[in-house]
């Protein structure tokens, strides 16, 4: 997967387009070679042939609604929690407030440059090398947060309040590991090459299937092509958001609405 984390625009556009167009060759391949066993043998050409197009056709039905539904899957957790960040920092946010004042500017302006930074690393997407950089930038910007929290926790005035700020503090800042690792959890790249295969397969059976016609189909041949680069394409979408048609920018208005109130 490390292609496809550094290349993730390429792989999103090239792999459905780079399917179609195999799809169109495998279907003229196929209706070649189906004509040359026509006029070489025209009573057993399409013999046995039943079985091999029903097993094949039925593993790529399978197979294209197994990754769309993990897709599917996939991108709700995403959703979900952005949600979820948005309401851990705005709990962090307000319980900044039960530490002493004089501690609470410099951890809520922290905590401001925190929210910025999260905002940027998505903003960034798909430049993976900026994303990287904005990402050790939130960490780092955490690690100055907890100390202050942390000094301000032993203050006598704040020792009672620990348990309330630090705990909360925590949650926040899990969330950036748990979104970056849901974010790089993706089928293994076995499952996507098994899928180009079936479909360039099934397109070879289903040309063998119209080397009766005197004349190509150019329509079925090009639907079909497309119907199944399409199906891809919103398969990788799903496991991609942010790069395609389908994004979380919705979804993100909920960390720009807590970065308002902190202001």
């Amino acid at each position: 997967m490390t292609f496809i984390a550094g290349h993730p625009t390429l792989f999103l556009v090239g792999v459905p387009f780079a399917l179609f167009l195999g799809m169109l060759v495998m279907l003229e391949a196929g209706r070649r070679l189906g004509r040359r066993r026509l006029a070489a043998d025209p009573e057993s050409a399409k013999e046995g042939m039943g079985p091999v197009e029903g097993s094949v056709f039925g593993l790529l039905g399978l197979l294209v609604a197994f990754t769309f539904a993990g897709a599917a899957s996939r991108f709700d957790t995403r959703r979900d929690m952005v949600v979820q960040e948005a309401n851990v920092i705005g709990d962090a946010w307000a319980r900044l407030d039960t530490l002493p004042p004089d501690t609470q500017p410099a951890i809520k302006d922290g905590m401001r440059r925190y929210v910025e930074a999260r905002l940027e690393t998505y903003r960034l997407i798909p430049d993976i090398v900026a994303v990287r950089k904005e990402l050790r930038r939130s960490v780092e910007i955490q690690d100055e947060i907890w100390r202050g929290a942390v000094a301000a926790c032993a203050d006598p005035r704040g020792q009672r309040v620990t348990m309330l700020v630090l705990p909360a503090l925590d949650a926040a800042f899990d969330m950036t590991t748990i979104r970056t690792q849901k974010a790089l959890h993706h089928p293994p790249l076995i499952i996507f090459l098994l899928l180009f295969v079936l479909a360039l397969a099934s397109a070879l059976i289903a040309g063998h299937g119209m080397a009766g016609g005197k004349k190509r189909n150019w329509l079925s041949m090009a639907g079909y092509a497309a119907a199944t680069a399409i199906a891809v394409y919103a398969i990788l979408d799903l496991e991609f958001p942010r790069i395609g048609l389908v994004r979380l920018d919705s979804e993100d208005r909920m960390l720009v609405e807590v970065l308002d109130s902190m202001k």
